[in-house]
């Protein structure tokens, strides 16, 4: 008899349950209790069937490498789980900013920027394009797939977005795309042939599995390590309360089990007569030595996969180490523009092409501008106005200021700030009055200002 009829006969009144351990009568404590250890048995083997463990994973990866028949999809639902890592997500989040916050431009074969180009690229769906792009660098592969062409308010050209195509729907070792999960890749849409291939873009290799093949050797033993904290902390955390009583009244024993089961912050109870309650502190004191010290190790593991180096996101020990693992971490991020830069150029210009974007004989490259802050933009700029004339324009349309012409003889030093020409003046207001007065028209010169 199933699990239904089971349902029934308890909705229909009937207490008795039949079972594989024997029939189970409701109205009878034993037989409840013996329910109860079931109930409990069955949730432990659940939780098994459902938490991922280092064996799941290596027969996910088994299955994701067979040659005759590629399956990934078990090893993404526990990439899945790899990705809602937070020290995880704080390091691929820090590898992709880094990469995003770079400027980019289109450029001729003479490497002179087309600034009309370039704004075709800064739109949300270039954006999202980087984002899956660069998502292929933990997940293994990115099948990316080009919207419609469509004209926006100023006649620019935008596609209306880009999509990615569910990986597990994907077979990238022999380029096809199931309609079904699990189906067998010869019933798939050969996706590097046209039309398809005209607005589609592949990145990642086609058999490789992404950074989170190795760092769910990390993740999974971390999740388990939390847990197990969870349960040391719920088991010894609070101090263990014993009811000892001599009654042998089964209505007294379960008034006992529910006021000790209430109790909570609230530590009080009202106890029959001879109901004696000891409170067991716990002296187990080495938790953080077990359970902390292997997270803090799966973390720095993380980071060294996903950034080459655990200073720019943990604490540090000193600036020149910290300068060293910097150099390290931008030559990572330097590999990822450089996977963008080649996907831009072989993939998506010549598909932009095609589809009658003005983008005809441009390159992509990155922004390499050397960015200063503002007290060494002020040097920088003192230091050259002082050796050669600057047009003033410069100045105009980067601080939108009026700028007349330049003043004779007059050059600021670094870290000037002008209120030193005002206490000069007033040093120098006898002289210039006994020379006003003294010149060659004979007339007294009032000076403008006071």
């Amino acid at each position: 008899m199933g699990i239904l009829q089971d349902m029934m006969d308890r909705m229909s009144g009937r207490r008795v349950l039949h079972t594989k351990y024997g029939d189970l009568n409701l109205a009878r404590r034993e037989d409840r209790q013996k329910m109860r250890r079931m109930v409990v048995d069955l949730h432990r083997m659940t939780d098994a069937l459902t938490r991922k463990d280092l064996q799941d994973w290596r027969q996910a990866w088994q299955m994701a490498i067979n040659v005759d028949s590629p399956n990934r999809m078990r090893l993404y639902d526990i990439y899945r789980d790899v990705d809602v890592d937070l020290h995880l997500s704080g390091c691929v989040g820090q590898r992709v900013g880094f990469v995003t916050s770079q400027g980019y431009r289109l450029v001729d074969v003479n490497g002179v920027e087309q600034e009309d180009a370039t704004a075709l690229l800064n739109a949300r769906w270039f954006r999202q394009l980087m984002a899956y792009a660069l998502e292929s660098i933990y997940w293994g592969h990115s099948l990316i797939e080009l919207g419609e062409v469509i004209i926006g308010d100023a006649g620019e050209m935008a596609y209306d977005g880009v999509k990615l195509i569910p990986r597990k729907h994907v077979i990238p070792e022999y380029g096809r795309v199931v309609s079904d999960i699990g189906q067998d890749w010869h019933s798939g849409i050969d996706y590097r042939s046209r039309p398809w291939t005209d607005w589609l873009i592949e990145t990642g290799s086609d058999d490789g599995l992404g950074l989170y093949l190795k760092a769910a050797t990390q993740t999974i033993p971390k999740k388990n390590a939390l847990g197990f904290w969870d349960s040391f902390a719920e088991i010894f955390g609070m101090p263990m309360r014993i009811a000892h009583t001599t009654t042998r009244d089964d209505k007294e024993i379960s008034k006992i089990e529910k006021m000790m089961d209430t109790m909570g912050a609230a530590l009080w109870g009202v106890f029959q007569e001879g109901t004696d309650i000891d409170v067991v502190e716990n002296t187990r004191g080495d938790a953080f030595n077990v359970y902390d010290r292997r997270i803090d190790r799966a973390n720095s593991e993380l980071s060294k996969l996903i950034i080459g180096q655990t200073m720019t996101i943990e604490d540090g020990s000193s600036l020149s180490q910290s300068q060293t693992h910097l150099k390290v971490f931008e030559n990572i991020v330097r590999g990822d523009r450089d996977m963008i830069r080649d996907m831009v150029n072989c993939q998506l210009l010549p598909r932009m092409l095609r589809h009658g974007f003005p983008v005809g004989g441009l390159s992509f490259e990155w922004d390499e501008a050397v960015s200063y802050t503002p007290e060494q933009q002020l040097a920088f700029e003192t230091a050259v106005a002082d050796r050669y004339e600057v047009d003033g324009r410069y100045f105009q349309e980067k601080y939108n200021m009026p700028v007349g012409e330049r003043r004779e003889g007059y050059a600021m030093l670094p870290g000037a700030t002008g209120d030193e020409d005002k206490d000069d003046e007033d040093k120098e207001k006898p002289e210039k009055k006994e020379d006003e007065e003294n010149a060659e028209d004979g007339k007294k010169r009032v000076p403008f200002f006071d």
